[in-house]
């Protein structure tokens, strides 16, 4: 989970843009990096407002919502993201908008039922609230959306307490492939002889959290499981949270090395 200190959406250590591309950008007359858009509150606003909310129900009979960013293409792969423990805001839907510009559709799912934190205490009792069996039904009916409306592949990308979801989703439906960002990974070799799809993991050597030993431990249950072959993992000289521009511990080169390999990743296994 993203349950450091430092891991706060108000912390201003974070790019800035000029009131003259900020006017630009809004204007819809220039392009600027992801990063800096992510970091402003008023970039990031219009950037998730391209998107529409779409609804889906449950197996167990709930209605949930999503954020969705349809390409260009009908027949084209979908990719679920899942949010941090903030919850589905608008650095989430921004993220979902650069998936789309790369021809994928985007779908940014909710676990929280609409509720987004701005602080630690807001996220932790939003997160502790979550129960499994109603997530792992949230994301089995967002999987068979995403089956029945893009080209039929399906891939999981989550960051932090998403990160942990993207692995459960790889678990427990059927994925072409999931990607982990700093996400807890705590299953045993009997849980991982279910996994099929390819993983991706990001993770930093500085995280206190989800740390070295936590992933080396893992990484030694997929070989009892005789699961190597199906993950790939990359480390950074880097602390918890390193892709998020509106935290402490953001690190622009290593994010952005993550987000190409990410991509690259997404490109290999769904096209």
């Amino acid at each position: 989970m993203c349950d450091l200190e430092n891991c706060d959406p108000n912390d201003l250590s974070r790019p800035s843009v000029s009131p003259t591309d900020r006017r630009l950008f809004l204007a819809g007359a220039l392009a600027l990096p992801l990063a800096t858009i992510l970091a402003n509150v008023d970039l990031a606003e219009a950037q998730a407002a391209k998107g529409v909310s779409i609804n889906q129900t449950t197996a167990d009979g709930r209605t949930v919502s999503a954020y969705f960013a349809e390409a260009d293409k009908k027949d084209t792969p979908v990719v679920i993201l899942i949010h941090e423990w903030w919850g589905l805001n608008d650095n989430i839907k921004t993220m979902a908008e650069d998936i789309r510009a790369k021809g994928f559709h985007a779908i940014a799912i909710d676990l929280f039922n609409g509720s987004v934190a701005t602080n630690r205490d807001e996220a932790k009792t939003q997160t502790k609230a979550v129960k499994a069996s109603e997530a792992n039904a949230t994301i089995a009916a967002w999987v068979d959306w995403a089956k029945a409306n893009g080209n039929g592949k399906v891939a999981t990308l989550g960051w932090c307490f998403g990160g942990g979801w993207s692995l459960s989703a790889a678990l427990n439906t059927k994925l072409d492939a999931a990607v982990i960002y700093y996400g807890r990974v705590t299953a045993n070799a009997d849980s991982l002889q279910k996994l099929n799809a390819p993983l991706l993991g990001h993770f930093g050597t500085l995280d206190k959290s989800i740390n070295p030993e936590m992933v080396g431990a893992f990484q030694k249950n997929l070989a009892q499981a005789g699961k190597s072959d199906l993950m790939t993992t990359h480390w950074y000289t880097a602390g918890h949270a390193f892709a998020n521009p509106t935290g402490g511990r953001y690190d622009e080169d290593d994010a952005a090395l993550a987000w190409a390999r990410t991509h690259t990743f997404l490109a290999a296994h769904l096209r």
